[in-house]
């Protein structure tokens, strides 16, 4: 029963990433058709990574009334809803419209997924959903370059993956009774952990989320763990054409190693966490992003920077997941779904700000400032997690 719910958690981990890459694949034929300017997509970026970040805040108190299996449901039939409405916008401001159920439907299924995962399974599971992941947003530009090169219409990308997610939504509804009886079960397939049923559980305010001992200092980490993931990613290609001279095409493929850097990191880390605790494999991921941006920052040939971003990608690899993971260990079982909301409104506020922050440092003083600005963040992150082990001493 548990495994077969855990291989639609699987799937649902692969179409939440599927939609993330679409809009920057269209993105250079939609603007033109729509006639607005290029910069315009970054309002519609951040009009969905609001919304992820309300709905966050609120899962835990939808989770605690209506379960996670229908919370589920509903947000990923609300992305469903909202590729549909993309597939057939022609103006701008049904874009910004069709983004607010988008982000708030994001953000739902990321944060209830996520919870589930590490209250009902063993830690492997959680690197590899989110390797899963990497596998959904990989294939969506495959999925519109299809559409822009063989149908010659963008909006037949979007309604592919919306007739995949409204499939995949009708499909998790059938499965709501699985999703309770895994819920209220003592022992699952994979965890013998004895777990209170969610409608039993009281909903926590935000005032009482961030009294919770060493919850601040997560909350730190994981903004400031998705504030260099996505500067890196971002500035990577500028950073190497501008700094070391390198040709923008050869550069853009360079870059795009480090979410392959990544995903094959939470491919391998699922294993490792088979041995290894959520702590020492967090310590181990903050090591190997300090030497790759020791390779950034030291006056080495262009071919270490490349091989800079590939390591930070695969150092990154275990923080996010392994963080996810330890919350109900760390915080109570109890708490895990507050937590964890939070976390997630904390990493898309990380998304949110610092890359366009970065953009403003570049713009004034240089893009060679970037390594500086990741070493600010990676110290940031060392000092929370260890501070955050001092004040719980369990993980």
């Amino acid at each position: 029963m548990g495994a077969l719910l855990l291989a639609l958690i699987y799937v649902c981990f692969i179409s939440l990433g599927l939609p993330d890459s679409l809009l920057g694949s269209a993105w250079p034929v939609m603007h033109a058709e729509i006639s607005v300017p290029v910069s315009f997509a970054g309002i519609i970026s951040t009009v969905i990574s609001l919304g992820t970040i309300i709905s966050s805040l609120f899962c835990d108190r939808l989770n605690k009334k209506f379960g996670s299996g229908l919370v589920t449901a509903v947000s990923t039939a609300m992305t469903a809803v909202s590729l549909f409405g993309f597939s057939i916008s022609n103006q701008f401001w049904m874009l910004i419209l069709w983004s607010i159920p988008y982000g708030l439907g994001a953000g739902g299924v990321d944060a209830i997924l996520n919870n589930y995962v590490a209250l009902h399974y063993k830690p492997q599971h959680m690197s590899w959903l989110h390797c899963f992941w990497g596998v959904g947003a990989s294939i969506s530009p495959y999925i519109m370059s299809f559409a822009l090169v063989g149908l010659q219409d963008w909006s037949a990308g979007y309604l592919i993956v919306s007739i995949i997610q409204i499939v995949l939504t009708a499909v998790i509804f059938i499965s709501i009774p699985l999703w309770k009886k895994v819920a209220n079960c003592k022992k699952t397939t994979e965890d013998e952990t004895e777990v209170k049923p969610e409608s039993e559980q009281k909903p926590l305010s935000l005032k009482e989320i961030f009294q919770i001992p060493g919850a601040i200092y997560c909350f730190i980490l994981f903004f400031c763990y998705c504030a260099l993931e996505s500067s890196a990613s971002l500035w990577a290609s500028t950073y190497l054409v501008d700094v070391h001279g390198v040709e923008a095409e050869v550069a853009s493929a360079f870059a795009s190693l480090f979410y392959i850097g990544v995903t094959v990191g939470r491919g391998v880390n699922g294993f490792l966490a088979m041995k290894f605790s959520d702590r020492t494999l967090i310590r181990t991921g903050l090591g190997i992003i300090t030497v790759g941006v020791c390779l950034l920052l030291l006056p080495l040939p262009s071919i270490m920077a490349f091989i800079g971003f590939v390591v930070i990608g695969l150092g990154c690899a275990p923080v996010y997941p392994c963080i996810i993971h330890m919350t109900p260990d760390v915080f109570g079982k109890e708490r895990s779904q507050a937590m964890i909301g939070v976390q997630m409104a904390a990493a898309y506020t990380g998304y949110l700000l610092l890359p366009p922050l970065v953009g403003v440092i570049a713009d004034l003083f240089g893009i060679f400032l970037l390594p500086v600005c990741l070493v600010i963040l990676l110290v940031s992150m060392i000092f929370m997690h260890e501070t955050l082990y001092k004040k719980t001493k369990t993980i």
